[in-house]
């Protein structure tokens, strides 16, 4: 009988190309990753994989089973997913994943609400830029940037995220536009919209650092390291700084909430969706 086990690290394999991607995804050391696709392998008397210097290319009927074991992925977690929707009482753990900015500075500040209103919904707050897959069950919910593609997944837009310029009002060289020096997102950010936005005002003016996440964007505005580009509910909030308004492009982001097409109506993801849209529509400058 094939273990279900060593399916799951071949089909990390498959989706990652190397043994040490499928061991990271999986969160287990690149040895259980071989052992497990080498016991698949024999279970199955077959070779799956063609493991070359820098890479796992999946072989003839590794390809064929990889596309099968698929969807024996999709149906169990169908189970699972119609498992949970019996459940209809509002109690249980609810992961929601969100950009850190929003999770920091909007949904972890108003988790007292949410758990004065729901008692015995444990709410798990998680701060992910990338996307995340709902069919998989890596989020209950999630928020995100830009529309979803995935199939089975229903989304609806429920704000508009504007971004501005800002900068200490005692930052150097505030009155000289010639002089500003500007804060960017590091490499791992390099795609985007944003970054692009900044660095087109930036023009000719020198980056003087780069940092992942707005909130490290904000402290060093505040520190009056230079020009950030930050959210504006965000920049808004915080007495030390100055928005410029003079010759800054409009540019925002758009707020997608989704869930589950199987787990939507459920009580528990209900309230959290729920949840979320009424912190967004709190917020003046998020409404759409």
């Amino acid at each position: 009988m094939v273990d279900w086990e060593d399916i799951r690290h071949f089909l990390a394999v498959g989706q990652a190309g190397t043994l040490s991607g499928a061991a990271r995804s999986l969160k287990v050391d690149h040895a259980t990753v071989s052992r497990r696709l080498g016991a698949l392998e024999s279970a199955l008397d077959v070779r799956l994989v063609d493991r070359l210097p820098r890479a796992c290319r999946l072989t003839s009927i590794g390809k064929q089973v990889f596309e099968r074991t698929l969807e024996m992925e999709a149906a169990a977690h169908g189970v699972v997913r119609m498992a949970t929707a019996a459940h209809a009482p509002l109690v249980g753990r609810v992961l929601l994943s969100a950009p850190p900015v929003l999770a920091t500075h909007l949904f972890a500040e108003k988790l007292t609400r949410f758990r004065t209103e729901h008692p015995n919904l444990l709410l798990s707050v998680s701060a992910q830029g990338l996307q995340v897959s709902l069919s998989r069950r890596e989020a209950d919910v999630a928020v995100r940037f830009a529309r979803p593609t995935e199939t089975g997944v229903v989304a609806r837009k429920i704000g508009t995220m504007a971004f501005g310029l800002y900068a200490h009002r005692c930052y150097p060289h505030l009155s000289s536009p010639e002089k500003w020096q500007f804060i960017a997102w590091d490499q791992s950010y390099a795609e985007l919209p944003q970054q692009a936005w900044l660095l087109g005002i930036a023009g000719d003016r020198p980056v003087i650092c780069e940092l992942t996440h707005s909130s490290e964007h904000l402290v060093a505005a505040r520190a009056k390291a230079g020009i950030a580009g930050l959210p504006c509910f965000l920049g808004d909030r915080d007495s030390d700084l100055v928005r410029i308004s003079s010759g800054v492009p409009y540019f925002a982001r758009e707020i997608w909430l989704m869930a589950h097409h199987d787990l939507r109506k459920v009580p528990s993801i209900r309230a959290v969706m729920d949840f979320v849209v009424q912190v967004i529509s709190e917020e003046p400058t998020l409404n759409s």
